[in-house]
């Protein structure tokens, strides 16, 4: 079955295992269901006495740990991703069984699906917020390796609140960036100067009336370990200097351009 271009009602993580291939996703964006306004104290609390179980009631629409968060947690353990695995035992080792607990078992075995799923060139994008970041962040190093990790981005959602006490206002949430190798797609974008930053920084104008600035093309030695020192058009950069050039730069030059005066390699390592 094509499951291009089609809507899904219903558990993601089943519906990942019986229509999405291995390695047909270019990019994944999720923004898994969390309760952001509960508070640790109910988070984290142990479901064993009555106190607890009221506590609970709020997460019925969310999270709780029970039969199948056991059971999700048994199979991540025993035939899961090796660092997943030992990540989630000593987290439940850390934090017990609880709701905070159930839901980064849910989001582990969801990840290993995603990570199946995607293109080796493909990237991920996981919005959630400060109340379980911190957590997540190990689960996709574990799952995507820690080499992968691109950015956390923090999105501020509103401006400081006037009403708050005893704590800062919580106006952002986090989106965790990680691609699915180290080779991955990225599209630049690019965005037009507005006229003010022109006409401050670009001050200089040629006969054709297109705007430059001026810059002092050399760098320190210590900026520039593997660039070397040439003469270039009668000037060569005093010993302390050398142009600032990488060596990949470098290399691509040296097969195009063709040069006048002697090379020189004294002040830059090669």
């Amino acid at each position: 079955m094509d499951w291009k271009n089609r809507l899904y009602f219903g558990d993601n993580l089943d519906i990942l295992r019986r229509e999405v291939p291995d390695a047909s996703v270019d990019v994944v964006y999720l923004d898994p269901p969390f309760n952001s306004n509960a508070t640790y104290n109910v988070l984290f609390k142990e479901k064993s006495g009555e106190e607890s179980a009221a506590q609970i009631m709020a997460f019925e629409d969310t999270w709780q740990w029970g039969l199948e968060s056991e059971a999700v947690y048994r199979e991540i353990v025993t035939s899961g991703p090796r660092k997943l695995a030992d990540l989630i035992q000593a987290l439940l080792a850390f934090l017990g069984r609880n709701d905070m607990m159930a839901y980064l078992v849910m989001m582990g075995i969801r990840l290993v699906e995603l990570h199946r799923v995607l293109k080796p060139m493909g990237s991920i994008y996981l919005h959630c917020d400060p109340t379980a970041s911190h957590y997540i962040k190990v689960l996709m190093d574990a799952v995507f390796g820690a080499q992968n990790f691109r950015n956390e981005v923090v999105w501020q959602r509103t401006s400081a609140h006037a009403n708050v006490m005893q704590k800062f206002g919580s106006v952002h949430d986090i989106v965790f960036f990680y691609s699915r190798s180290e080779e991955f797609v990225w599209n630049q974008q690019y965005a037009p100067y507005d006229s003010q930053y022109i006409e401050t920084f670009f001050d200089q104008v040629d006969g054709s009336g297109r705007r430059y600035f001026r810059r002092d093309l050399t760098a320190a030695m210590s900026h520039a370990s593997k660039g070397q020192i040439y003469t270039w058009k009668g000037i060569t950069p005093p010993p302390s200097r050398c142009w600032a050039m990488s060596k990949k730069t470098w290399t691509g030059w040296r097969r195009r351009a063709v040069f006048t005066g002697q090379r020189r390699k004294e002040g830059c390592p090669g």
